[in-house]
Parts: C-alpha cells; structure tokens; sequence
C-alpha cells in the first residue's frame, strides 16, 4: 500500500520551497515540491512564484514536519 502525501504548506518563493526541502530532507523526510515552475531561469532560481507551489510530505510524517517549518518573519 502506498503511503499519501499531505500538504505541509503552499509557497510563493523558490527560496521558501527549496528552503523547506532542505531542512525536510535533512530530518530524513521525504518531500515533494508540486508546481514549483522555475521556467526559464533555470533550478537556481529564488524568486516569485505566482501561483505558488504545494509543499508535500508523507501522512505519517506530517506533524513532524510541521514542527520543523521555519520561523515565518
């Protein structure tokens, strides 16, 4: 059976996305990053994302997760 992902948080920013992925994937939680359109800038880049990009996270792992979301400012 597979496991379903559940939304940890949407985003606006590539920055936010990759910054999220990053400390998830440092705790050894699986994410994946839905609609996160960087376009022609390539994966470098951190601005605007307008329609916003879904941050996704195991079930299982959700609380979890959301215990380590970085500080909003």
């Amino acid at each position: 059976m597979t496991e379903k992902w559940a939304l940890l948080k949407t985003v606006y920013t590539g920055l936010d996305a990759d910054t999220i992925r990053a400390v998830m994937e440092e705790e050894g939680i699986p994410v994946l990053v839905r609609g996160y359109q960087v376009g022609m800038w390539g994966s470098g880049f951190q601005g605007p994302i307008s329609e916003g990009a879904d941050v996704l996270v195991p079930e299982s792992a959700l609380d979890r997760a959301r215990e380590l979301l970085p500080d909003e400012p």
